[in-house]
């Protein structure tokens, strides 16, 4: 690793420690659902350092409790995990063109809602050690929350494990709010999306949509309308 590299892999490393954080606190609610559906911690813990995916897993667990077939949780996982795509084509964008394959899969592997929101406000080109940095201390972190939820989660009052799982929508929070006080398209979009989701999941008929397809649907329509309303221009060595 080169220092230029090596310095991208210490800048995303400090800057997935919050993340880490969050992930660690919030962990400890999925780890409960793990455990009510039958797995031990390290099992808990292996499908976290895998999947790295919140909604997904907790929707993976709710369906092992269920008794559900490989084939209902192979479509369930693939519904509510399908918003990674647009995320991992986004960030595509930012890659160098030469950039070799293995790197392109490792950084789409690693992509979750905060690594793409904090790697998206990277300026010109992304280097992939930006995301193997944060992913480097987020991932040990979402692992090792859901192995101690499962080993002692259920000994925690419900109310502590509710607080916790405030965490992520402060993560949220620190995520969009830098960007939307510096760009007034940024802080429209983000209001738009915010009412629009509320729309979706409070609507008669769009509320029956689960929550992984209404994030597509909404991602599609609001990032794409952006586009074409407020494009970017690209740098000459970018064109």
């Amino acid at each position: 690793m080169n220092n230029e590299n090596a310095a991208w892999f210490r800048r995303g490393m400090k800057n997935g420690v919050p993340i880490a954080l969050g992930y660690f606190a919030v962990a400890f609610t999925l780890g409960i659902a793990a455990k009510n559906a039958g797995m031990t911690a390290v099992q808990g813990a292996a499908a976290s350092a895998t999947t790295v995916a919140s909604a997904g897993e907790f929707a993976g667990f709710h369906v092992i409790a269920a008794g559900a077939s490989y084939v209902e949780m192979a479509i369930m996982m693939l519904v509510i995990n399908a918003r990674y795509l647009l995320m991992s084509c986004s960030l595509s964008q930012k890659l160098a063109p030469d950039l070799p394959v293995w790197h392109r899969l490792l950084v789409g592997w690693g992509v979750t809602d905060e690594i793409f929101g904090v790697a998206s406000c990277v300026p010109d080109r992304l280097n992939p050690c930006y995301c193997y940095g944060m992913m480097a201390v987020s991932i040990p972190g979402w692992t090792i929350g859901t192995f101690l939820g499962i080993a002692v989660g259920n000994i925690l009052p419900p109310n502590i494990v509710s607080a916790l799982g405030v965490g992520l929508y402060g993560m949220f929070l620190a995520i969009i709010i830098p960007p939307a006080r510096r760009d007034r398209v940024i802080a429209g979009l983000v209001t738009v999306s915010m009412a629009a989701s509320l729309a979706m999941a409070k609507l008669p008929l769009l509320s029956q949509i689960s929550s992984g397809m209404r994030t597509i649907i909404l991602t599609v329509l609001i990032a794409g309308g952006a586009a074409v309303l407020f494009p970017i221009k690209e740098d000459a060595h970018d064109a």
